[in-house]
């Protein structure tokens, strides 16, 4: 499988880029939220990718991030969420916004997004919330990470790779810790701290 592509941005005319790797030429549909993030054609790009297979076709989508690509790889695995609408939900709003979303069970913010209807929405929240943890790259182990990191280290890089400044994430995570039904679990303590970040 393709994972990842570094070359020269050749091209770039939205939703698609093309992407010169020493010589050959690969074409990606990106979602909106990435193609803005695309530096000028003729300089240097790396991006994550995921391969879609039909029985007539072979294509890439891109992705500026490997969470983005994650949040991707969950969408296309709900009941009636294609690769095209996975993509417009991208378009529409970031990995850390639909997080907050799924959390708060904001079936309003959704339905803003082109193609979302309010059962669409409530879909993606009913079988998103209990993959809120894989989302937020969360660590299976309930006390210490692999590394050796504790709970609340895991949960502010959690949110860091969210898009949080270290210092904010750090705010938010000491906000919440001391709360008794979040004692040892960075699953509950990422998404209270996303939750009270919300309701302030």
């Amino acid at each position: 499988m393709i994972s990842r592509l570094t070359g020269i941005l050749a091209a770039k005319r939205a939703p698609q880029i093309l992407i010169d790797c020493n010589g050959v030429g690969y074409e990606a549909d990106v979602s909106m939220t990435t193609y803005y993030q695309l530096p000028e054609v003729g300089e240097q790009i790396s991006i994550w990718t995921h391969l879609l297979v039909k029985d007539d076709s072979h294509s890439l989508v891109g992705f500026n991030g490997e969470q983005e690509r994650r949040l991707f790889r969950q969408l296309i695995r709900i009941n009636g969420v294609g690769p095209k609408m996975a993509l417009t939900i991208l378009s529409g709003i970031d990995d850390q916004q639909f997080a907050l979303c799924i959390a708060n069970s904001d079936v309003a913010m959704l339905t803003r997004l082109p193609g979302v209807g309010k059962k669409t929405a409530e879909r993606l929240i009913i079988e998103m919330r209990d993959k809120v943890d894989a989302l937020l790259g969360e660590s299976p182990s309930p006390q210490l990470a692999a590394g050796g990191h504790s709970v609340v280290s895991e949960a502010i890089e959690a949110l860091q790779a969210l898009g949080y400044r270290a210092v904010d994430a750090e705010k938010m995570i000491n906000r919440v810790q001391g709360q008794d039904d979040v004692q040892g679990n960075a699953s509950q303590l990422i998404k209270k701290a996303l939750q009270a970040s919300v309701n302030r």
